[in-house]
């Protein structure tokens, strides 16, 4: 299992636009494959930094799953609301593997 970590570097006056992005990808992502952990708006501190979290099972099945996203109704439809509206200035992707879990406990590759 990795977990995708999206950065996004957003508008600060766009903030509203973000969050309806992220709440269509909260149903999108789930449905075309992946375990959505969720999207993270600004709200103390930096207000231009915003997150999504999901978990896939490998880079193999990563791929598969953007290939059903963008046939998704809602992920085409999202993409494009993205695009016109401009409210992402920024986005990098990370993918991680668990080190341990809460306390210390390793996790075996």
């Amino acid at each position: 299992m990795i977990t995708c970590f999206i950065r996004y570097e957003i508008d600060p006056f766009r903030v509203d636009a973000f969050d309806a992005y992220a709440r269509n990808w909260g149903q999108a992502i789930p449905r075309c494959g992946a375990d959505l952990i969720g999207y993270f708006s600004p709200q103390e501190g930096s207000s231009t930094t915003a997150y999504g979290v999901y978990n896939i099972e490998s880079l193999a099945a990563y791929e598969a799953y953007r290939a059903r996203l963008r046939d998704d109704p809602l992920g085409r439809e999202n993409y494009e609301f993205a695009r016109k509206e401009q409210f992402i200035r920024r986005e990098d992707r990370l993918f991680l593997r668990l080190a341990s879990a809460p306390h210390g406990a390793l996790v075996k590759p």
